[in-house]
C-alpha cells in the first residue's frame, strides 16, 4: 500500500463515520492540517501515526489494512438464513 493508497483508505473510513478532517484530527491527536496532507497524498504517515488514526476511527490497524470487502447486501444475508436463523435473529432483535 503506498500513500496515495493509504490517502484513500483514511478519506473512505473517515467519510464512512461522517467525520470532518478537524474531528478525526482532534479524535487521532494530530492536527488537521497533518489529516488534510495525509489525504492529499502528501505525507506518508509512520506506522504509529496510522495507529493514532486507526484509533480516532475507532477501528484496529488491521482493519485498516484489510482488503476485504464484503460484497454480499445484508437482504441477501438475510435471505440465506434457515428459518431457525431468522427466528433467532428475531428474538435477538426484539430483545434489544
Amino acid at each position: 500500500m503506498d500513500r496515495h493508497d493509504v490517502a484513500k483508505r483514511i478519506r473512505e473510513l473517515r467519510e464512512e463515520r461522517k467525520l470532518t478532517q478537524n474531528a478525526l484530527a482532534y479524535q487521532a491527536g494530530v492536527s488537521p492540517t497533518y489529516i488534510y496532507q495525509l489525504e492529499r497524498g502528501e505525507k506518508n504517515p509512520t506506522i504509529e501515526y496510522i495507529d493514532n488514526i486507526c484509533w480516532g476511527l475507532g477501528i484496529t490497524i488491521e482493519e485498516f489494512f484489510s482488503t476485504k470487502k464484503n460484497d454480499a447486501p445484508a437482504a441477501d444475508k438475510l435471505a440465506a438464513l434457515t428459518p431457525a436463523q431468522k427466528q433467532l435473529l428475531n428474538d435477538f432483535l426484539n430483545s434489544l
